[in-house]
């Protein structure tokens, strides 16, 4: 009797002593993410981001491309839509591209080093490490990190990651805002750890042809973009033209291309009349003499608005040789929005700087009386203008911009 009393109590101390073994705190664990942080050489990692800030859910399918030191590939498809918009960090900048418009937004930016995004395993290590109030949690197969959340929108407060037990690849993000609704929700459904990619992967016109970039493999030649000596240069157009500028925010210093600057960055910024927006130069309404060709895609419409502003009119108008729409909107605030749909490859720099819209990047531009904010959606083009509007209203604006409001 007492050497079976012996044996459990044995047994029990090897069960006790092997549990503890196998349990991590939030230090040790912490500890392991920044030696994971150091050692990253790249990665591949495939998901759905669900976005909760307009009034229905937006769903897209992301993947991710990184090869140390800076080169990032990041694809945002509309899931229903099944279109695609592509960033691209490589040796020449940023460049954000929509391989159906055949357009080109070429940064010079610190992205994504100054901007950090949810679907980016360094954004989500670092926002680990550096929040030093962090609240751990095991949770089945995942380590559960409560922090601080770090972007550009304001409104997001917090954030949890999930990060799977054995390697640390991420399982799960949510961000919440101020009042702990999930605004943002990432889950990840592939997670590679240092793929070898294809010498073109980051090359910005082998992301505009058909087919786009070769995807990793395991088994392809891992070579360093900017030792590619058959790259070329990816800064000249095919058709239309680029303008050259350095800074974030700064002037145009190619005197040259100054005339091409204005057409394609800021030709129609003012997009309504005197009274609406405080510009005399409005791009023209409708007729027989200047619509060219007629418009064959669907006009849409913000579902949110400022309070104290309302719709005043839309017209079909010609922006840039193409047809599209000009919405006008009035009130306390004063505001236009321009849709359109380019046909020819274009190549801009863009003297304004990135911005981050959830479902895509912008460009955000101030003039001398007014901000102008470009991205694409579904296909079309658009450029909301105003001199009254905050860039936050403005965020807001475009993320609720929807066919669905004209149906």
């Amino acid at each position: 009797m007492r050497r079976i009393v012996w044996i459990t109590a044995i047994l029990m101390c090897f069960t006790i002593v092997a549990s503890a073994c196998g349990t991590k705190n939030a230090d040790s664990v912490v500890k392991e993410l920044n030696s994971v942080a150091n050692k990253l050489e790249s990665y591949q990692a495939k998901g759905t981001m669900t976005l909760n800030t307009s009034q229905q859910p937006l769903e897209y399918q992301v993947e991710v491309w990184y090869q140390k030191d800076h080169y990032y590939r990041i694809a945002l498809t509309n899931a229903k839509k099944d279109i695609t918009q592509i960033v691209l960090r490589n040796d020449d900048g940023v460049f954000v591209l929509t391989p159906r418009l055949n357009k080109v937004f070429r940064f010079q930016s610190d992205w994504p080093d100054n901007q950090g995004q949810v679907y980016l395993y360094q954004t989500l290590l670092s926002s680990i490490l550096l929040d030093e109030s962090r609240q751990f949690a095991s949770d089945n197969d995942s380590y559960v990190f409560d922090v601080m959340a770090n972007y550009q929108n304001g409104s997001l407060a917090r954030q949890k990651i999930w990060l799977n037990k054995d390697d640390f690849a991420p399982n799960k993000v949510e961000v919440s805002d101020t009042n702990a609704s999930v605004m943002v929700q990432v889950k990840f459904d592939e997670f590679k750890f240092d793929p070898k990619f294809d010498k073109s992967a980051f090359d910005t016109q082998a992301n505009l042809n058909p087919g786009g970039a070769p995807a990793p493999s395991n088994n392809a030649s891992s070579q360093d973009p900017a030792t590619d000596p058959n790259k070329t240069d990816n800064n000249q157009p095919t058709t239309g033209s680029e303008s050259t500028g350095t800074g974030a925010k700064g002037e145009n210093s190619n005197p040259d291309n100054s005339g091409t600057q204005e057409d394609n960055n800021s030709q129609g910024d003012a997009t309504g009349d005197k009274g609406v927006t405080g510009s005399e130069n409005e791009p023209d309404a409708a007729s027989e003499d200047t619509i060219v060709q007629p418009i064959d895609f669907e006009m849409m419409e913000p579902l949110w608005f400022p309070t104290g502003t309302s719709f005043k009119d839309a017209n079909e108008i010609v922006f840039g040789g193409n047809p599209g729409y000009m919405l006008r909107y009035q009130g306390d605030t004063n505001f236009t929005i321009i849709q359109t749909q380019p046909k020819d490859k274009e190549v801009l720099y863009s003297p304004g700087f990135m911005i981050d819209l959830g479902f895509t990047w912008g460009s955000l531009s101030d003039g001398e009386e007014q901000r102008t904010l470009t991205w694409t959606y579904e296909g079309s083009e658009f450029r909301l203008t105003s001199a009254d509007l905050t860039e936050d209203q403005m965020v807001m604006i475009a993320q609720s911009v929807d066919a669905s409001a004209t149906k």
